[in-house]
């Protein structure tokens, strides 16, 4: 009866020379601790065995223990079996189950298992504080708050090579579509997208109202379009990633604007480049610098009939410093150029962009070309060591008082300056009312809570060339700005 148990296990081992090897050892172990668990029984019936006559090795007892333990083995075949039809089964149902998620990075999401069909909810949502001295309008109230940006955003995929966007806005008491585009992703090296989106061409401007170091753009910003409609041929994957472009047609948005539909029968056109050639090099001081240049040209005919087709800037703090004339008219062509850089090494960051925008204008029997300049260069620094980024800083420790911890802080810092063309004033602008140029400094704190959660707490100072009666300069500008922002 000592071979008995040797035997068990030499069966319960040939049964398995199928299986892998961590399978088998798996299963090695479980029927070892069963083979363990009936050896007593195996010996008591051994035992008697050799009572009734042990050189008989067909005895009765000898078969009842084969059968016993022919009968255990079939159990765990039929097992086996029923576990593999689960897992058939389980995996079949995947092929049909919609999965849904929900995560800080992507918001609420539904896909399909294949991953071609696909639905995600994100938001953004911005609620200002604002305090302006040294404001202009008169009629205007020097603090308020207001809710700036109220965004939901739905986005997705159809067919795999097919994305989508639609983003409502009901901020400031207004409702706006933002962006509504397709993007038909079938050749990576030129994606097409068609709809309303920003225009590709101010570097600050095409950050994400999420991402931006200050809670409104510099004064550089007024010189750049916003959104339009349009088609773009456009990549990210060129050159292994580092480069990227955007070249397209629009409608011709003007300079802080945003159109939905045109005014006259010409059209603009869009290009812009970047590139980052030290990405994932052997110099690391180079790794995060990216180096870019856009440009838009067309025409524009506005008329009182048609549209003025022609822009107003504002200040930091949302006033307006420059505006043409109401019987001025775009009349000719428009051209804008700009070259623009990013730049972060571990937890500093740089963006820098210069903009110059012309523009033919027409008033009564008057004409000229006007050309506005505009630069601006802000830096930052994450004070608490996370990297900085472009889109966002990503907090190490999240905020939560309990665990003595508190989200990440970012320093910001920014100077900007416009300067509107000489020959506007005083033929096509009142140098009563607007200035002739402004320069602004202004500096910043933002607090990540969380990957969602942001407050940033904004002071800017702008000075001004002209804009008051009399050839004198327009009083300074010092705008506080806070902001809580939700973005998911």
């Amino acid at each position: 009866m000592i071979a008995m148990p040797v035997r068990i296990v030499w069966v319960l081992s040939t049964r398995m020379s199928h299986l892998s090897p961590d399978e088998r050892t798996s299963k090695v172990k479980s029927r070892l601790v069963l083979t363990i668990m009936i050896l007593p029984g195996l010996s008591l019936v051994g035992s008697n065995a050799v009572m009734a006559g042990s050189n008989d090795p067909n005895t009765e007892a000898t078969k009842t223990v084969e059968d016993r333990l022919a009968e255990l083995e079939q159990n765990q075949r039929i097992m086996e079996r029923q576990l593999e039809i689960e897992r058939e089964q389980t995996a079949e149902k995947a092929k049909t189950t919609p999965l849904v998620t929900a995560s800080a990075k992507e918001g609420f999401s539904i896909k399909s298992p294949d991953g071609d069909f696909s639905l995600r909810l994100r938001g953004l949502l911005q609620v200002d504080s604002r305090s302006v001295s040294g404001r202009a309008d008169p009629k205007a109230s020097d603090d308020t708050l207001l809710l700036r940006r109220a965004r939901p955003f739905f986005e997705g995929t159809v067919f795999g090579d097919v994305d989508f966007r639609l983003v409502p806005d009901f901020g400031e008491g207004k409702a706006a579509i933002q962006d509504a585009y397709l993007d038909f992703k079938y050749i990576p090296e030129a994606k097409l997208q068609v709809g309303r989106y920003k225009v590709p061409f101010g570097i600050e401007r095409l950050q994400s109202n999420a991402d931006t170091l200050f809670t409104e753009l510099a004064l550089s910003g007024n010189l750049t379009p916003n959104y339009d409609l349009g088609a773009t041929f456009h990549s990210e994957t060129l050159w292994g990633g580092k480069l990227s472009y955007a070249v397209g047609v629009f409608n011709g948005a003007v300079d802080n604007g945003s159109i939905d539909s045109d005014v006259d029968d010409s059209k603009e056109l869009a290009a812009r480049i970047l590139a980052t050639p030290w990405k994932g090099g052997d110099i690391p001081l180079l790794d995060g610098l990216g180096i870019g240049f856009a440009v838009t040209a067309g025409k524009k005919d506005g008329s009182a009939s048609r549209g003025q087709y022609l822009p107003s800037y504002k200040t930091p703090g949302q006033q307006t410093l420059f505006k043409y004339r109401d019987d001025v008219f775009a009349d000719g062509e428009a051209i804008r150029y700009s070259p623009q850089a990013y730049y972060s090494y571990g937890s500093f960051g740089l963006l820098a962009e210069y903009i110059v925008s012309s523009q033919e204008v027409v008033r009564g029997t008057n004409s000229d070309k006007l050309q506005n300049k505009g630069w601006q260069v802000a830096a930052s620094y994450v004070l608490t060591g996370e990297a900085a980024s472009y889109k966002s800083v990503v907090p190490r420790w999240v905020f939560d008082p309990v665990a003595k911890t508190w989200g990440a802080f970012e320093v910001v810092g920014r100077l900007s300056h416009l300067d509107v063309d000489d020959e506007a004033f005083p033929t096509y602008a009142d140098p009563a009312k607007y200035a002739q140029s402004a320069k602004a400094w202004g500096l910043g704190l933002n607090w990540y809570w969380n990957r969602n959660v942001k407050w940033m707490f904004d002071y800017e100072h702008t000075t001004f060339d002209g804009g008051e009666a009399g050839g004198r300069d327009r009083e300074a500008e010092d705008a506080i700005l806070v902001r809580a922002q939700l973005a998911f």
